[in-house]
């Protein structure tokens, strides 16, 4: 969520999306759809502890996405020496 970005940061070209604007965001049929999102694309997710990237990737899925993955918490990705992009 925005409050974690602006404290820890975010995976370098990562595009931030609230888990309660997520499926607002990937349909694209709807009005807030966010052109980073398309269907052929692969989606990479994370978030703070790996429980909400884990919910997105089901709702992901359940919209038609096929190329979904769960990288876990962000504190994974750092520790595995993943780029990062402070505020």
């Amino acid at each position: 969520d925005a409050g974690e970005v602006a404290a820890s940061g975010k995976a370098a070209g990562a595009v931030n999306v609230s888990r309660g604007m997520l499926e607002f965001r990937a349909d694209q049929d709807s009005p807030y759809h966010d052109k980073n999102f398309s269907k052929d694309k692969t989606v990479i997710l994370y978030c703070g502890s790996g429980g909400r990237a884990a919910l997105a990737g089901k709702t992901l899925r359940d919209l038609g996405y096929d190329k979904v993955y769960n990288v876990g918490g962000f504190k994974d990705w750092v520790e595995a020496g993943g780029a990062v992009e402070k505020p």
